[in-house]
């Protein structure tokens, strides 16, 4: 990422990442969550195009108990962002 921040845009869809250089890193911080939550269509088609391009991904697509099928990435900085899509009835 360059100095100052980056932007992760797909479509529509447009998200700054940015660097605050003077505080703790987030991979540092032992019980950070995950700082936003995409929902998209194609989750495994997603996870494979950005796992191909490099992403750093710390999870494979799968089912939860609350009816969405996720996958997690991490920043450069050590952000997660969860994306996710519902589970259609058929996918079960």
């Amino acid at each position: 990422m360059r100095r100052g921040g980056a932007f992760l845009t797909r479509d529509t869809f447009r998200v700054m990442l940015g660097e605050c250089p003077d505080e703790k890193p987030a991979a540092e911080l032992a019980n950070h969550s995950y700082f936003a939550y995409w929902n998209i269509d194609r989750v495994d088609e997603f996870y494979q195009e950005i796992l191909a391009k490099g992403a750093q991904v710390t999870s494979a697509p799968s089912n939860k108990p609350w009816g969405l099928r996720e996958f997690t990435l991490r920043t450069p900085d050590g952000h997660r962002i969860t994306c996710g899509e519902t589970i259609r009835r058929s996918d079960i």
